[in-house]
């Protein structure tokens, strides 16, 4: 009993209170000289405006968690006014504190995932957590360009993850009704819900399938499609104002010459090549180059319309990376 007791201390305070003292660092521990977010009085006016405006939840949240900070502030924190007031104002606490709610949500459905059908190698407790340690310490580094949307985004992209595997594994059509939703709820958070049928794909799609005139995969990579475009085109549709625009800018010349992006390039570059230098079997390997096959469009429009030295768009797929290096894939459909 006081083992059991013991590892789910251990847990709490590895999964939980670990990752959200060092998440509370990367806020409040250093300021960055990328964003001057920590100024900011008030939700500012650009994320209405520009790609921004289509992200809409976590807009709608942050207007919401700035007026609670003010709420709190003026009145049960207000013994703690000048502390808070030193290191920040109400918008950027509220952003701290969304943004942590879902980090603690990713470091959860991590751990979940790696206790999944891991491989042999990462059966042992202590070998999973220094890989879970890992994961969390990439999300924390990408916070030196905080946003309102990433780190939702992030949970609602490792949870179609997780429902992608329960679904190869189980085969139970709940999951995939599941990841159908959250596909569509996901697209009102970030684009990078486009992600989650990249993954999809990876794992279900078979070129020898194809060969044997097997389209089971593709039959179900459609309503992933649809649930994405639906949303995302209707956003752009609905939302029609002078300053709303499908994106903000072409960077690709910027993304080429600037040693910052290159440097941010370089990194993504390198930790996905040792990734895939870990992939230990041929079905993992397999998995993970079709993932960057089918995440292609998705990297394309970061050399476009995104910065490399903002790594934290490189995130999902590194993550990605590391939860196929570590996961025992079977062959799907095999019963079809």
């Amino acid at each position: 009993m006081l083992k059991k007791n013991d590892e789910k201390i251990n847990g709490f305070l590895f999964v939980i209170v670990l990752p959200l003292l060092l998440f509370a660092m990367s806020y409040y521990g250093f300021e960055s000289s990328y964003t001057r977010l920590k100024t900011s009085e008030k939700t500012p006016d650009f994320l209405f405006s520009s790609v921004y405006a289509y992200r809409v939840i976590p807009n709608f949240m942050s207007v919401h968690m700035t007026d609670l900070m003010y709420s709190l502030i003026d009145g049960p924190l207000s013994f703690f006014k000048n502390f808070l007031s030193k290191n920040g104002t109400p918008f950027y606490h509220g952003l701290f504190l969304m943004n942590s709610v879902f980090f603690v949500l990713c470091s959860i459905v991590l751990n979940t995932i790696f206790k999944l059908k891991s491989v042999d190698f990462l059966q042992n407790t202590n070998t999973r957590r220094i890989i879970h340690l890992l994961s969390v310490f990439f999300i924390v580094i990408t916070q030196y360009a905080p946003t309102n949307c990433d780190t939702i985004a992030l949970c609602c992209y490792l949870t179609g993850v997780f429902l992608i595997l329960k679904y190869l594994d189980t085969e139970n059509n709940i999951f995939f009704g599941l990841l159908i939703g959250f596909t569509i709820l996901s697209t009102f958070v970030r684009e990078t819900a486009c992600l989650n049928i990249a993954f999809f794909a990876a794992v279900f799609f078979r070129i020898k399938d194809l060969k044997e005139g097997n389209y089971k995969a593709i039959w179900k990579i459609i309503p992933l499609v649809i649930a994405f475009l639906v949303p995302y085109l209707g956003l752009r549709i609905i939302l029609k104002q002078e300053q709303t625009t499908f994106v903000e800018g072409f960077y690709i010349d910027r993304n080429f010459t600037s040693p910052f992006n290159l440097a941010g390039l370089i990194f993504a570059v390198i930790v996905l090549y040792f990734i895939y230098k870990l992939c230990s079997g041929k079905e993992n390997r397999a998995v993970f180059q079709r993932y960057l096959f089918f995440s292609a469009p998705y990297l394309l429009m970061i050399t476009l319309v995104g910065l490399f030295w903002e790594v934290r768009l490189f995130l999902p797929l590194i993550l990605t990376g590391m939860i196929i290096v570590y996961h025992k894939f079977k062959n799907p459909l095999e019963s079809a």
